[in-house]
């Protein structure tokens, strides 16, 4: 007999998907400061690629300005480069081991970028919960043929996997909207 029908290992995998739209969009820029912004950013230290918070503590002192106190001196250029490296538009002020970035105001042009980018991540979430579904049918029908489950419980189950799928589109929807009123807002 093969593996059982698991809904929770779907539902799971769906999330999955959920979380890294909630963690791409978070790194969006909308003029307002969040130590988010920052999270993409890999620094080169010690021979190897690290993120900057394992070099670096980013603080939010106001709401249109970031902190980055470096731990070791001898690392504030290489944060400095890796920024400003980053394509975030961001151009930090070095004053001794932080470094002070400003968050520009977003033009409208800009706006709508980065709300096409947000509609991407988006529709990238989709398509990863729809192959989730997909592998959940893919297994019942498998199952079905190998005799481990009836074509009712089949039925009963692409139900379910369906529900599931819908309910993680509209919430993949409501995240999206969310992010494209912040981008929006003046």
């Amino acid at each position: 007999m093969s593996a059982q029908f698991d809904l929770a290992d779907i539902k799971r995998r769906m999330q999955g998907a959920i979380q890294a739209l909630r963690h791409e969009l978070a790194g969006l820029r909308t003029g307002r400061a969040s130590a988010a912004l920052l999270e993409p950013v890999v620094v080169e230290a010690y021979g190897q690629s690290l993120p900057i918070n394992q070099v670096a503590t980013v603080s939010v002192p106001e709401s249109r300005a970031l902190a980055v106190q470096v731990w070791d001196k001898g690392m504030v250029n290489a944060v400095d480069k890796a920024i400003r490296d980053a394509n975030l538009g961001l151009s930090p002020s070095i004053e001794g081991q932080i470094l002070r970035i400003r968050i520009p105001e977003l033009n409208e042009q800009r706006r709508k970028e980065l709300a096409k980018i947000a509609h991407k991540y988006a529709e990238e979430s989709r398509v990863a919960v729809r192959h989730v579904r997909r592998d959940g049918m893919d297994g019942l029908k498998k199952q079905v043929k190998d005799k481990a489950i009836s074509e009712d419980d089949e039925k009963k189950h692409e139900s379910e996997v369906q529900k599931a799928t819908d309910a993680a589109i509209v919430e993949i929807d409501q995240a999206l909207a969310a992010k494209e009123k912040e981008i929006m807002q003046v």
